[in-house]
């Protein structure tokens, strides 16, 4: 699809989405859009990839506009408006659009999934901050987990944390100590957009923002595509399971990967070794899977691009 015609079925597509006070039309319209079938979706793909058919093309991004509203409520916290997070989101699902090859057997919503999130956190990293927040895949990851995170550990969101706390981050993300104090310190400065505010700041009872954004009812392409990508994370997991030799896939599925896993004391006997042993074994075991992940991530990526 050239520039020109992306822009075409942009115009011909989306609903127009000015600011905040037209957010919630916005939501009603895309909610018109109806879900594709499958059948449908590779048809639609088909004549797209075929033909450059720009009404295809208008279908399969309309019917997927829902899915980026959903996304972009995630990012909703980075203190930019949830607008600008759904039009950047837009782009993304067309380009997604644009590269899509039904033929290869995923369903759009999985594969433009990935381009939605990019295009946003591109967004977000050029807007948050006017000092750059950082370019390496170590600190973006850092910076999009960090919150997740500190959740996890029961930290609290606006305070520094504690130095078990930082360990870990640093540890489970791969970044320096340090990296994560600051960028911890530059988010909490950072600030957060409330929800918690009435849509009309003039009228009393008129609504507050997250009584429109919520939306209890399932979507059919967010089922469809966290399904996949559910299934595509166990494939790889399980690929990536190939480089562990036997002993260390024994003792991280032990100790990582079962509903009850096993003391180190109660491994440490089975192998006749140390508790110690068996821990450096299960950190380089989990070090190695980490790094088999990100290859095969990595390969499915630029054979899907």
């Amino acid at each position: 699809m050239s520039n020109q015609k992306i822009g075409k079925t942009r115009a011909l597509a989306v609903p127009a989405l000015s600011g905040e006070q037209s957010l919630n039309r916005y939501l009603a319209e895309i909610k018109k859009f109806p879900v594709l079938t499958p059948e449908q979706e590779y048809m639609l793909a088909k004549r797209y990839q075929e033909h450059e058919d720009p009404e295809a093309a208008a279908q399969l991004v309309t019917s997927h506009l829902r899915l980026v509203a959903k996304i972009a409520m995630g990012y909703r916290g980075y203190g930019l408006p949830l607008s600008d997070l759904i039009s950047e989101g837009n782009v993304g699902l067309m380009q997604g659009v644009k590269k899509f090859e039904a033929d290869r057997g995923f369903r759009l919503a999985t594969y433009a999934m990935w381009w939605i999130k990019a295009s946003m956190q591109e967004f977000i990293l050029r807007s948050w901050s006017l000092v750059k927040i950082g370019t390496t895949a170590a600190q973006k990851k850092l910076f999009f987990n960090l919150r997740r995170m500190k959740r996890n550990l029961d930290a609290y969101e606006d305070s520094d944390l504690r130095p078990e706390d930082v360990a870990k981050i640093a540890h489970d993300l791969g970044v320096a100590e340090q990296e994560v104090i600051n960028m911890n310190r530059r988010m909490m400065m950072g600030g957060d957009a409330s929800l918690n505010v009435s849509m009309r700041n003039d009228e009393e009872g008129s609504g507050q923002w997250q009584d429109f954004l919520a939306d209890d009812t399932p979507l059919q392409d967010e089922q469809v595509a966290e399904a996949e990508e559910a299934k595509m994370r166990h494939e790889m997991l399980t690929e990536a399971m190939d480089s562990l030799n036997e002993r260390e896939k024994h003792i991280l599925t032990e100790r990582r990967l079962v509903d009850n896993p096993r003391t180190l004391e109660e491994l440490s006997q089975e192998y006749d070794v140390s508790r110690e042993r068996i821990r450096q074994i299960e950190v380089r075991a989990f070090e190695k899977l980490q790094k088999a992940m990100q290859r095969i991530a990595g390969e499915r990526l630029l054979a899907a691009a």
